[in-house]
């Protein structure tokens, strides 16, 4: 959805907030936006790759939850609001509790309990990294980064620092206890 109300504050952006972007820094931008490397402009796309893995991922959260009762919603760019922030994670899990709360809101007021961010090729590892601490210190609990290019998954939570790479099983740490996919499986 494309807004004529011009953003220009988080408040704004929590009313209305226009299709492919955040609220950063106190600035609308783009959730994949184009970058400069070496003098050369690269343009960002939302490639079948990082779309295959954010189907897969929701689609296997989502049959986890189900298949253990664990109720709750699976969202994909859904947008919420960290403590300074407008966010619109990959994959996201609300908790039952947390969607009984907040089941008619548009966005949701605080960071999703388990978060998926899918790395592009174009993002800096520095913003990265701090979009995990921005979801920890908002709510969330479990923040899944998840390298294709590397084929690595680093799991973060409040207490620990998981990375699991190819060959290896990655599981949660704390939310939807139990769920484990290989890194290859996921990345393939």
């Amino acid at each position: 959805m494309i807004t004529n109300v011009e953003i220009r504050s988080l408040e704004d952006w929590m009313k209305d907030p226009p299709k492919g972007t955040e609220w950063v820094d106190g600035k609308l931008i783009a959730k994949h936006p184009n970058v400069w490397v070496d003098d050369v402009l690269v343009e960002h796309q939302m490639t079948l790759r990082h779309s295959r893995i954010q189907a897969n991922l929701a689609g296997d959260w989502k049959n986890y939850k189900e298949q253990q009762n664990l109720g709750g919603e699976i969202y994909t760019e859904a947008p919420c609001r960290t403590q300074k922030q407008g966010r619109k994670p990959d994959v996201a899990y609300l908790t039952p509790s947390l969607s009984a709360q907040f089941r008619d809101v548009d966005i949701l007021p605080q960071s999703f309990p388990l978060i998926a961010e899918i790395v592009s090729p174009t993002d800096f590892a520095e913003n990265v990294i701090a979009k995990a601490q921005e979801y920890l210190q908002s709510g969330g609990e479990e923040v899944w980064l998840i390298f294709p290019q590397n084929q690595w998954i680093i799991v973060v939570t409040h207490s620990l620092r998981k990375v699991f790479v190819s060959g290896e099983i990655a599981d949660t740490q704390v939310v939807l206890p139990g769920f484990s996919i290989t890194v290859d499986q996921l990345l393939a």
